[in-house]
């Protein structure tokens, strides 16, 4: 299957929401609830990058990144957020997203990105590994879950971090 990676359109929005969702739907990808409107999830995550998986027309996967913190200090340190569609998964778009965010992301000169992840997402540990990111360790009953199969369950958080040997190495 033939796929690209592209910067993500605000007319991508309904399928990003749609891929989001799914996500949502496993219980194993986000505490959230629910998919926000548009103008909320943009103004969360960084402008740039923003990318999208395309495969035969459609978006296929999306990767984007929110600042942890709003001090200057933190100014290169990034959450990645990655969300592959259930139809699309096992063929390398998530490996090829996270790659191509993670090199976008030191071009712009973020030195440091980091994943929150739950332990049972074996899947996604295994893939932000694979690009660098090493685990730091588990945060214990981190959030309390408010919907699905996990409702009213504290869950924990597998912390990873990805420092990088090009941004902010001076």
């Amino acid at each position: 299957m033939e796929y690209t990676i592209d910067k993500m359109k605000p007319n991508d929005w309904e399928q990003v929401r749609s891929i989001y969702l799914e996500g949502i739907a496993t219980g194993q990808a986000t505490f959230e609830a629910e998919a926000p409107e548009w103008e909320k999830w943009e103004s969360s995550h960084l402008a740039e990058p923003r990318l999208v998986a395309r495969a035969g027309g459609k978006v296929a996967g999306w990767a984007a990144l929110s600042r942890v913190s709003a001090r200057r200090v933190y100014a290169g340190v990034c959450e990645v957020s990655i969300y592959v569609s259930s139809r699309y998964q096992r063929r390398g778009i998530g490996s090829a997203l996270l790659g191509a965010l993670v090199e976008a992301a030191e071009k712009m000169g973020l030195w440091t990105l980091q994943a929150g992840i739950f332990p049972e997402n074996t899947t996604s540990i295994n893939l932000h590994q694979k690009h660098g990111f090493r685990i730091l360790g588990r945060r214990s009953k981190i959030g309390k879950m408010t919907f699905g199969e996990f409702k009213g369950v504290w869950r924990d958080v597998i912390l990873l971090e990805r420092r990088s040997q090009v941004a902010g190495s001076d």
